[in-house]
């Protein structure tokens, strides 16, 4: 299974530098494999890993925000091997016959 999250602090003011920091720490220690881009970041696990490690992320950003929203979004795909969130975009340049700009 694939998740992209954002987490978002409210009533910090417009940077949200320390935040996504924090987050990406509490993700790393995870040890689930993922990608962080400028807009969220993409997670691959089971159900339960992928759902505790965004509480988690979220619990963290709250200690900073006296306001917090998250999105999630989730590919779920049963039967495919674990690696998606590379294999995917591999396809995918397969099909165009070059590689994306990462």
């Amino acid at each position: 299974m694939l998740a992209e999250f954002n987490i978002i602090p409210l009533g910090t003011g417009e940077s949200m530098g320390d935040s996504i920091a924090s987050v990406l720490k509490v993700v790393q220690e995870s040890g689930l494999p993922y990608k962080a881009n400028s807009m969220g970041t993409i997670i691959e696990g089971g159900w339960d890993d992928i759902m505790t490690l965004v509480k988690k992320c979220h619990e963290e950003v709250l200690k900073k925000a006296p306001r917090v929203t998250s999105t999630i979004q989730l590919d779920i795909r049963p039967g495919k091997p674990q690696d998606r969130l590379t294999e995917k975009l591999k396809s995918v340049e397969k099909r165009l016959g070059k590689e994306v700009k990462k």
